[in-house]
């Protein structure tokens, strides 16, 4: 791994300039060494999305993120083992120091094994009736609206492809028909494509009550109107991580109250806060569920996702959110589709 040099990094630098360090490597980590290029920590891709949940500012030294105690390698131990503890504490990379805790070298699973097709099943939300893009969907479905000279589906399912996964269920209800004949069996991607039919409107999970197939994998439910960059290899590893039940993709999202705000206490003014900007994370319609969790799902019944969790957190489950940070789009009305349209060739080309 010759470009491990690029990814070292100070513990004075913001947390900013190390994601951008992190994207531009393709190795998704970054080492914070001292003058000595001694290790003195680790920054992944997940570090920095649960310092964004915990309210850490871009700007801030990327020490208040970092994992001070990272899993090592050291320079005389064997390959097999270094792959057994990788595989063990699933690790996507390995840092590998000398006697004198210096970095020598960067092992990544990816060098060590050849990764094989992912077995998880992605099921693709793309029944609604795209009511908000009118009079586009008069005779389309929103799933096979063009956005950069091909369907957003077809978008999305090629962005799914890039990361391993092969099987694919379409649920469908709003001129299914349409869909159909274009995707078909998914012949011509090399991939599987199968169809839950929705004979009434089920929500954003209720669907998923019709998938007769079983797995044991987590499987990802997307909505079919959604454009992204988002790294769902990342995303897997972040709800694995977290031995969560269901996990949901998250967007901030940032409000300037047009107004100043006035802080009364009885009848006292105490404070006037001008316009001040409120943040929020959003559901961004992504999400990874345990295959138990389908357990909850009424059969061919009306259900949000938002119900799912909810269920689940009243049970006692296990939820997970998972920042995104990279290009998101809802393609919900006009304006949303004119500026993808826009967008696609600087994001996606």
């Amino acid at each position: 791994m010759k470009e491990w040099k690029q990814i070292l990094i100070s513990q004075d630098v913001t947390i900013h300039n190390t994601l951008q360090i992190i994207d531009s490597s393709a190795m998704q980590i970054a080492l914070v060494v001292d003058e000595k290029n001694r290790l003195l920590g680790t920054v992944t891709d997940g570090d920095i999305r649960r310092g964004i949940l915990k309210g850490i500012m871009l700007e801030e030294s990327v020490k208040r993120i970092m994992n001070p105690h990272p899993t090592v390698a050291k320079s005389y131990e064997r390959r097999d083992i270094v792959l057994a503890v990788m595989k063990l504490k699933r690790l996507n990379h390995i840092p590998v120091i000398d006697d004198d805790g210096k970095v020598i070298n960067v092992e990544t699973l990816q060098d060590l094994i050849q990764e094989d097709v992912k077995d998880n099943i992605v099921v693709i939300m793309a029944g609604g009736l795209g009511a908000r893009l009118r009079p586009l969907t008069n005779d389309c479905p929103k799933p096979l609206l063009k956005v950069g000279g091909k369907p957003v589906l077809e978008t999305i399912l090629e962005n799914f492809m890039e990361y391993g996964f092969r099987k694919f269920y379409l649920s469908v209800n709003y001129k299914a028909d349409m869909i159909k004949e274009y995707f078909g069996n998914g012949n011509r991607w090399g991939i599987e494509i199968h169809y839950i039919d929705e004979e009434k409107q089920l929500g954003t999970a209720g669907a998923l009550s019709l998938l007769q197939e079983k797995t044991a994998q987590p499987l990802l439910v997307m909505n079919g109107d959604l454009l992204t960059k988002v790294n769902f290899q990342q995303l897997l590893d972040f709800h694995s991580m977290h031995q969560a039940q269901a996990t949901m993709c998250v967007r901030e999202y940032h409000y300037q109250v047009p107004y100043g705000v006035v802080k009364i206490e009885q009848n006292r003014l105490t404070g006037i806060d001008e316009k001040p900007v409120k943040h929020f994370f959003v559901n961004a319609g992504i999400y990874i569920i345990e295959p138990k969790a389908l357990e909850l799902i009424a059969h061919n019944e009306y259900f949000d996702m938002p119900n799912l969790f909810t269920k689940i957190i009243s049970t006692g489950g296990e939820t997970a959110a998972f920042p995104i940070r990279e290009y998101w789009m809802d393609i919900g009305q006009i304006n949303d589709y004119e500026r993808a349209n826009v967008e696609f060739d600087e994001v996606f080309g």
